[in-house]
């Protein structure tokens, strides 16, 4: 048995409570939920991390992240708005190293959200923005 705990629930060696599956992807419900109905896609394959994902089976796990957050706001759970969220890396957030996509239904008051930095919103000069971006481009 493998120590990720995602791989486990594709292999049925740990219990899910899944809403979709196929050949590419499986998604299930968080057990540590924000809210009703939270959802966790996954691929199917393991990738630690988002530099590992090839680029298609990233847009999948989106495609299906829409499928269901569309199918959320169908339901009776109490679902104004919907997060879709990917934490990469630690610092990021993320706690099981095996790439996962959050589906979250959100309401007013529900209590959550991202909390700024003391930098945020104070805007760069536009000099620097434009430096920035020549160094991404740089490497893209």
């Amino acid at each position: 048995m493998t120590n990720c705990i995602f791989c486990r629930i594709v292999a049925r060696e740990e219990p899910a409570s899944i809403v979709f599956e196929d050949d590419r992807a499986l998604a299930f419900l968080d057990i540590r939920p924000v809210n009703p109905g939270h959802l966790l896609v996954i691929p199917r394959q393991h990738f630690a991390s988002l530099n590992e994902l090839p680029l298609p089976l990233g847009g999948y796990l989106f495609q299906v992240g829409m499928k269901l957050a569309a199918a959320l706001r169908k339901t009776d759970l109490r679902c104004e708005g919907i997060n879709l969220y990917v934490a990469d890396g630690a610092p990021a957030g993320q706690e099981v190293f095996h790439v996962h996509l959050h589906v979250v239904p959100r309401y007013a008051g529900d209590g959550f959200g991202l909390r700024f930095g003391p930098n945020y919103g104070k805007r760069p000069p536009r000099k620097e923005l434009d430096e920035l971006a020549a160094k991404i481009r740089a490497v893209l």
